[in-house]
């Protein structure tokens, strides 16, 4: 059954609307904790736009669960996931102009730089995962260069309209985790996933984990974050079970 890792990026994007010290992330993750979350997600970008440097440092002294830091892999980045040392990291793409993230990476056009991050990272003990489209070359790229898992993009899926595209999206999730798992590699899933879609992907045997973040923090501002995540839990858990 999947678990829950919950992205706490915009607790920070708050904090840092007004330049001040709250809300704190650290905080926002012991009561994500504390309902049951399995894994933190933080996502450390050039920019510092929302999680800063004080942040990761201070969560990975303080989260009891998983940490997965998220990331490009300019080099300054890569060195400070060395330094910390996070149980995983989650390769993505990075444009500077970006609301979100807007893509997956690409593995292929990547790839020598991909298998050298990996290494560097497994010499640490990090786990590795990529954040890919349901892409069979994506898939394929991420096995060989040593990749413990991926994060297939769900956000084609979220931002479908009709039943049709919604099927036709979920078949391709659906594709990608077999090939993946036929390559050895654990599957995760995220990207625009909210309490009104995740029936469909929570639906889908073997994916082992949920990246999720705006729509919790959202839902937080009107229930509290621990009530949010919960909530969150109690959906993967009931629609897991049916799988």
């Amino acid at each position: 059954m999947a678990v829950l890792n919950v992205n706490i990026d915009h607790v920070a994007t708050v904090r840092q609307a007004r330049k001040t010290d709250e809300p704190d992330p650290v905080w926002a993750a012991a009561e994500c904790e504390l309902a049951g979350a399995n894994g933190i997600t933080i996502h450390l970008r050039q920019d510092r736009r929302h999680i800063c440097d004080r942040d990761v440092r201070l969560l990975k002294e303080t989260v009891a669960c998983k940490l997965n830091l998220e990331m490009c892999m300019a080099e300054p980045i890569v060195k400070i996931a060395e330094e910390i040392r996070p149980d995983q990291v989650t390769l993505v793409p990075e444009k500077r102009a970006e609301l979100t993230t807007e893509g997956g990476l690409d593995c292929l056009k990547y790839k020598r730089r991909l298998a050298e991050v990996v290494k560097r990272m497994h010499k640490k003990r990090i786990l590795v995962s990529t954040f890919i489209a349901p892409e069979t070359e994506q898939i394929i790229a991420s096995a060989q260069t040593g990749c413990d898992a991926i994060e297939l993009h769900t956000g084609m899926y979220a931002n479908a309209v009709s039943q049709r595209a919604v099927k036709k999206r979920l078949n391709q999730l659906q594709t990608g985790k077999n090939l993946a798992m036929e390559n050895k590699l654990v599957v995760h899933a995220g990207h625009g996933l909210t309490y009104r879609n995740i029936e469909g992907v929570a639906r889908i045997t073997n994916l082992c984990e949920f990246n999720i973040g705006h729509s919790i923090i959202a839902r937080a501002v009107f229930v509290g974050i621990r009530q949010a995540t919960a909530e969150m839990i109690r959906l993967i858990d009931k629609f897991g079970c049916s799988s």
